[in-house]
Parts: structure tokens; C-alpha cells; sequence
């Protein structure tokens, strides 16, 4: 009689893409990029509080914060002025790093920013109609109707556009270029609007308290949250729709939710800094530089990078002019106009 033998084959476990030993190397450098990143944006604080035209030591910011003496002319000018200015540029660095990720993940386009989805001329018709016709004057004012025009040009390309990352940036460029002619007009029919106008639509972190961070820091909550779920949605969708739909996702849910996020976190941005131009662009290049592309660490990146840069764009304003300011807006385009150059020259740019 001949016994049978049987093999029995083990099936190894499956590991996630977390577990895999190649994947640990490139993990342990982004958490060691996060780590500077993060003292980079304690020390871009330190300088927001302490820099400006009124010079005040690090010892009086610290005193300031843990024991304010509103006595004290140094302590005032950090408490009432730079402590809701830093606030607020962090929360709209934020937002506008973490928008220019996910824009650019959905449409696969390397040089897509919130400006290119036309939520910027969005806003910009919606404060000008506003400020021209209900005669609105003040930036807590100004809020709302810059949420809701940016909010109602994403929807109207995400709209139109549908999951089509090309037809995306083309709906974008073409809304961008209806609408700006229209806010031409009705600037030049009405001088006080534009000259309440100007200020907002250069892009600043000045003229705005903490009640406008109040009013918005639940959208921005919402949208980092949902771009924190989307992350590794998106390292699917960078494969192509295709790819994704056999991995077993829904792309049309993943795009659907992810114009969600971008309106929640485009319209706070716009609604607290104005327009400014270039952030959403460039902080996703470095944090696929600093970190890789997996869209995992690269949110988690673009959270400090974003706050980082637009808060040295202010404080480089501060300082460049004796006695006076540059905006941030301004200052930010200088910082993006040369890796926005290196962007387009560099062999390596391609569709994400």
C-alpha cells in the first residue's frame, strides 16, 4: 500500500504597502522631513511674532504669550496685531497647500493651482458685485461672498468638467477667462469698489482679525480632514482611471469627493488671504520633492509647507521696504515665479 503525500503550500501574508522593506527607507526620510519641516514653521513663527517694523526680542514674544502685559507697547502690538496674523497665515497656508495637492492629484496636471480651476476669478467677481452693490466695506464682510464665489466656480467646473482631468483645467482656464473681463467692467464703472478692491485682491494676511479665522475654521477642518481620507485614494488615481477602477475604486466617487475638499479649502483660503497666487502651485512640487510621490506623505508635508511659505512671504514683506510693507501676495509670486520656471523647464514634469 503507497501512502499519499500531500504538500500543503503555506501562502505568505500580504503586507500593505506600509509593511514592504523598500517602502521603510523612504518612510523613515519623510518622517525625518516632516520633523525639520516642523521646526522650520516654529521658527517662521518665532519671526512672524518677533519681525516687522516694531522690533521685539524673543524673550518679550515668549512673555507676551504665557504672561501679556497690556501695558506693555511691545506685548500689544504681538498680541493685538502679529499673534491673529500668524494665525491667519497658517490657516490659509493650509488650505492653500493642501488645495494644491489635491488639485493637482485629481487633474494629473503638475502646474494646476486653485487659480487654474477659476475659483480665484470666482471670488474676485464675488467681492467686486458685492463691495459695487450691497456696498459692503469690510473684510469680515468681504467673507462670505468670496467663499460662495469660489464655491460656485469649482462647482460649475467640476460640473462641466466631470472626471476628465484635461477637460478640468480647460473648463478652469476658460471660466478664469470670462469672468475677469466682467470684474474689469465693473471696476471701471465704480472707483470706490475698485479702490476697497485692490487691497483684497493683491493677497494679504493684514486688515483681518481672528473673527475671520472664527468664522471659516470649521470648512477648513472639513477639508483637511477629507484630504487626509483622499490621500491614498489619489495614489490610485495617479496610475490612471483604468488602473484605479480594476484596483477596485470608484473614480467617479474619489473625484466627486475630492471637489468637495478643494471648495472647502480654496474658498477658506481666498476668503481669509484674498487671491494669493503661486502657494497652491508650488508647495506640492516640494513635497514631492522632499518627500516622494506618495500622496500620503505629501498631504501630510503640504499642512507645513504651505503655513511655511506664506508666512516668510509676510515676513520678507515686513522687512524688504524701510518703514513699510509689501503683501504677501506680492512677496509669495517673487518666492513662486522661479521654481514655477524651474517647473516648466525641467524634463522630469510630466502628467501626474
Amino acid at each position: 500500500m503507497t501512502a499519499a503525500t500531500t504538500v500543503v503550500t503555506a501562502t505568505p501574508p500580504r503586507t500593505s504597502v506600509r509593511d514592504r522593506p523598500a517602502d521603510r527607507p523612504r518612510a523613515r526620510r519623510a518622517v525625518a522631513v516632516l520633523a525639520i519641516a516642523a521646526l522650520a514653521l516654529v521658527a517662521v513663527v518665532t519671526a512672524s511674532l518677533a519681525l516687522g517694523v516694531r522690533l521685539v526680542e524673543p524673550t518679550d514674544v515668549w512673555q507676551a504669550l504665557v504672561a501679556p502685559d497690556p501695558a506693555d507697547p511691545d506685548q500689544a502690538v504681538i498680541m493685538q496685531l502679529r499673534v491673529p496674523r500668524t494665525i491667519l497665515g497658517i490657516a490659509a497656508g493650509v488650505a492653500l497647500g493642501l488645495a494644491g495637492t489635491l488639485i493637482q492629484g485629481v487633474t494629473r496636471n503638475p502646474i494646476a493651482d486653485p487659480g487654474l480651476l477659476g475659483v480665484n476669478a470666482g471670488a474676485s467677481l464675488a467681492v467686486v458685485l458685492c463691495i459695487s452693490l450691497l456696498g459692503v466695506g469690510s473684510p469680515l464682510g468681504y467673507i462670505w461672498f468670496a467663499f460662495a464665489g469660489a464655491a460656485a466656480a469649482a462647482v460649475v467646473v467640476f460640473a462641466i468638467g466631470g472626471a476628465q482631468p484635461v477637460r478640468l483645467a480647460l473648463v478652469g482656464a476658460a471660466l478664469t477667462a470670462l469672468l475677469t473681463p466682467l470684474i474689469a467692467l465693473v471696476l471701471l464703472r465704480d472707483t470706490e469698489a475698485f479702490n476697497q478692491y485692490r487691497f483684497w485682491a493683491v493677497g494679504s494676511l493684514t486688515g483681518r482679525d481672528l473673527s475671520t479665522v472664527a468664522a471659516l475654521w470649521p470648512f477648513l477642518v472639513v477639508g483637511i480632514a477629507l484630504a487626509a481620507g483622499l490621500a491614498h485614494r489619489l495614489n490610485l488615481l495617479a496610475l490612471g482611471d483604468d488602473v484605479a477602477t480594476a484596483l477596485g475604486q470608484r473614480v467617479g466617487v474619489t473625484r466627486a469627493v475630492s471637489g468637495v475638499a478643494i471648495v472647502l479649502l480654496c474658498g477658506t483660503a481666498v476668503a481669509l488671504a484674498g487671491p494669493i497666487a503661486l502657494v497652491g502651485l508650488v508647495v506640492p512640487h516640494l513635497a514631492r520633492r522632499l518627500v516622494g510621490s506618495d500622496y500620503r506623505w505629501m498631504t501630510a508635508a503640504a499642512v507645513v509647507l504651505g503655513p511655511i511659505m506664506l508666512l516668510a512671504a509676510d515676513v520678507i514683506g515686513r522687512l524688504v521696504v524701510p518703514n513699510a510693507e509689501l503683501e504677501a501676495g506680492v512677496v509669495a509670486a517673487f518666492l513662486g515665479a522661479p521654481v514655477l520656471i524651474a517647473i516648466a523647464r525641467s524634463r522630469r514634469v510630466a502628467g501626474l
